[in-house]
């Protein structure tokens, strides 16, 4: 009995964490044994992010995406998703790649399809502590002289 390829990725944005597993299927994504209508509700952006990179590559009905996702809020989440899926897609592509003796000269690889649209690149913005004597990271009392 032959196990279905699956292929994995890790996405990260702010203090989130995606646990994504790809594998070929009809194009359903569950996030937390939930549909991506049903987690992210009316959240459009959060949809259009998510599906950005399997979009770009014209690969929405091809796979299944499964998805264990922990931390920060609903975008960040999104923006962890969509990291996760770009690193499983790619590595779905480089192992498909080496299985067919590399890729052909005139086709671009999933890795520079993605990279040239920034999904590549962790996002690695995240909030800056509160400092001592500050109201918040970086407010400061008014000083008042007299």
């Amino acid at each position: 009995m032959a196990t279905a390829q699956q292929n994995y990725g890790t996405g990260r944005r702010k203090t989130c964490r995606a646990r994504v597993y790809l594998k070929k299927g009809t194009g359903n994504i569950i996030i937390n044994d939930k549909t991506l209508e049903e987690y992210f509700g009316g959240r459009k952006a959060a949809h259009m992010i998510v599906r950005q990179p399997l979009e770009i590559l014209g690969v929405t009905n091809r796979f299944d995406v499964t998805v264990n996702v922990g931390g920060s809020g609903p975008m960040g989440q999104a923006g962890a998703i969509r990291h996760g899926i770009t690193r499983a897609l790619i590595q779905y592509d480089e192992e498909d790649a080496t299985g067919s003796e590399g890729t052909s000269g005139g086709t671009q690889s999933f890795r520079q399809i993605l990279r040239k649209a920034g999904y590549v690149t962790r996002d690695s913005r995240e909030v800056e502590r509160k400092k001592v004597g500050f109201r918040k990271a970086r407010k400061v009392e008014q000083y008042s002289k007299r």
